[in-house]
């Protein structure tokens, strides 16, 4: 099949005090207060991502904190997304993506989008069918990564997405139909790197097997990215 390449570039961080891979700050006298807006930003994604792996413990009936305490090191990633104006053909011709149809790898993302709009989700009912998921004021979108999907034992299913920003509204001034300019923040959630996972215990049972062996977040990332590269 074509490699159909994606038009967007990224800037990402992860914990300030990861040993493994730390860091790469732009310089303070280039972006003043960056570095110290974002670690404090990371850290209210973290007390969102708590309430929210509250609420779906909560939701699979088992004990509020079963899933917080395999999200205790904070293994997270901000990545800042700029989706650049392109000719809008390029994409109505198939030969550009903002970033082709996929689904997260971890447990789940907390994604910040902007009114330019261009996020599409996959219909649950109907395979390959795009719905628009529409910038709401003042929410956040909230998507079920791969890895919660198996530690669910698929009872959860991870979220297919895909971005195609639309056409400048008013592009009069000029005979190309360039894209609208698009910029987003996913918070990809992801548990401590060596946990062992085993299905939840409410997920599995006499009726419902086990699907998967336990594993590790990161042996689970790791045969993900080998998969693919």
């Amino acid at each position: 099949r074509r490699k159909i390449p994606d038009v967007k570039e990224s800037f990402d961080l992860g914990k300030e005090n990861d040993t493994i891979t730390p860091n790469i700050w732009p310089p303070e006298t280039d972006l003043p207060g960056f570095r110290d807006f974002f670690v404090r930003f990371y850290e209210t994604c973290y007390e969102l991502e708590v309430r929210l792996l509250e609420a779906v413990s909560i939701g699979l009936g088992v004990e509020t904190d079963y899933l917080t305490s395999f999200h205790k090191e904070k293994d997270n990633q901000i990545r800042l997304l700029h989706y650049p104006s392109v000719d809008a053909e390029l994409f109505e011709s198939g030969r550009a993506e903002c970033i082709g149809a996929h689904s997260d790898f971890g447990t789940m993302t907390i994604l910040f989008q902007d009114e330019v709009g261009g996020l599409m989700v996959e219909d649950m009912h109907e395979k390959e069918k795009f719905v628009e998921a529409p910038f709401i004021p003042g929410t956040v979108v909230v998507n079920v990564g791969d890895f919660l999907m198996r530690w669910s034992n698929d009872q959860l299913k991870s979220t297919i997405h895909t971005v195609r920003t639309p056409p400048v509204k008013d592009s009069s001034v000029s005979k190309v139909r360039m894209t609208e300019d698009r910029y987003s923040i996913p918070y990809f959630i992801v548990a401590d790197r060596d946990k062992a996972i085993d299905s939840i215990p409410s997920c599995h049972g006499p009726q419902t097997p086990k699907k998967y062996e336990p594993i590790s977040c990161s042996e689970y990332i790791d045969m993900r990215m080998n998969a693919l590269y």
